[in-house]
């Protein structure tokens, strides 16, 4: 039997108003959680969040293609419903800025718009996803080209975990290892 790797850090990339940051860290004792997103303003509200749960995480303002991190930062980082928001091109900067700061051995964790199961999913998609965020930015995602954007960067072991359908369209669950 294979032992658990032992997670002293981790991070949520686009973490947005902190939800996924604060479960975690109320679910991972010990564990150093830090939050990254671009928005100024929407880290005011993760960081309330987090005050009002009485926990320590530790919110940075960035930019996902130029993560202000040091190489190997971090054994977990998860990012949802982000990566469908970019261009191609950002990405792959994205994907493998991700890996930079992933430890040997660390995983990634991405719940993303995905590759629609049917053709009420890809309706779905098309009149909410698409319509908000322009077809060409999530034409990779909904080809179902994400894993490979991830093998790309460096990630081995990329696996769709998970695909589920919601009212805007069919999401995956990867993960990946470094």
């Amino acid at each position: 039997m294979i032992a658990a790797r032992k997670i002293h850090a981790a991070l949520d990339s686009a973490v947005a108003t902190g939800t996924l940051a604060v479960a975690a860290a109320q679910a991972a004792e010990g564990v150093t959680v830090t939050g990254l997103d671009a928005d100024a303003s929407i880290l005011v509200r993760a960081r309330g969040k987090a005050a009002r749960a009485g926990l320590e995480i530790r919110f940075d303002q960035g930019m996902s293609t130029e993560l202000p991190y040091a190489d190997a930062s971090f054994d977990v980082v998860v990012s949802t419903l982000f990566f469908h928001h970019l261009p191609d091109p950002a990405k792959r900067e994205t994907a493998a800025e991700l890996v930079r700061v992933i430890r040997p051995g660390g995983r990634l964790v991405v719940g993303d718009l995905g590759r629609p199961q049917d053709p009420l999913m890809r309706a779905a998609v098309r009149g909410t996803v698409q319509l908000l965020d322009g077809v060409a930015t999530t034409a990779l995602n909904v080809r179902g080209g994400l894993p490979e954007v991830l093998t790309g960067a460096g990630l081995g072991a990329v696996t769709v975990r998970d695909r589920v359908r919601t009212p805007t369209g069919t999401y995956e669950i990867m993960t990946a290892t470094r």
